[in-house]
């Protein structure tokens, strides 16, 4: 594991894609504060940058930095979640410009996952989350599920949990207003 870190961040660094595994699907990666990085995977994915991705940060004390409204009801939510939950907040920052929802917004999520927290906490930016899969096309429920355009299309296809399932579904998504208003977008 430790070669797929220290490999990883160095594609990240250099604005590259990775494939790695997340606490629920396998996902497509990026440093999410550079704008070409996430180009890059709207391109693999075939996708509009209309429908914005989601971010992993390392923990809840992270989120300030990529909201300006964060509700101390969502660090409740996240703190109580007993699976996988995204929060999507209002009035992003610090993020690539192509990668924030028309509306301000961006989700993000805290994994609980030994890799993922790794790769965060030694990397020390968000890192874009999308499953790997083309836009319209179903989730990869493993490993071997990833098509081939999607392996080829990366930097670097971390090797750590290939063998293995993964949650293969993805995470609950919120969306907390500013003004605390919750609605529930995916359970």
């Amino acid at each position: 594991m430790e070669k797929d870190i220290e490999k990883a961040i160095e594609v990240l660094y250099n604005g590259g894609l990775i494939l790695y595994p997340t606490d629920t699907v396998w996902g497509i990666g990026c440093d999410a504060t550079k704008p070409e990085a996430v180009q890059k995977i709207y391109d693999l994915k075939k996708r509009t940058d209309a429908k914005s991705m989601l971010i992993l940060v390392s923990n809840l004390n992270r989120i300030n930095s990529y909201s300006d409204s964060v509700p101390d009801v969502a660090l409740d939510i996240i703190e109580m979640a007993n699976k996988p939950t995204t929060i999507i907040f209002d009035d992003a920052k610090n993020l690539a410009q192509n990668l924030i929802n028309k509306d301000g917004s961006i989700g993000i999520r805290v994994p609980d996952d030994k890799f993922c927290q790794l790769l965060l906490r030694r990397f020390k930016r968000p890192v874009v989350s999308t499953s790997a899969n083309i836009t319209g096309e179903k989730n990869a429920l493993n490993f071997n599920a990833i098509s081939k355009a999607i392996k080829e299309g990366v930097d670097y296809v971390v090797k750590f949990k290939q063998e293995q399932a993964v949650s293969s579904k993805p995470s609950s998504i919120i969306k907390i207003a500013g003004n605390g208003e919750i609605s529930i977008i995916r359970k």
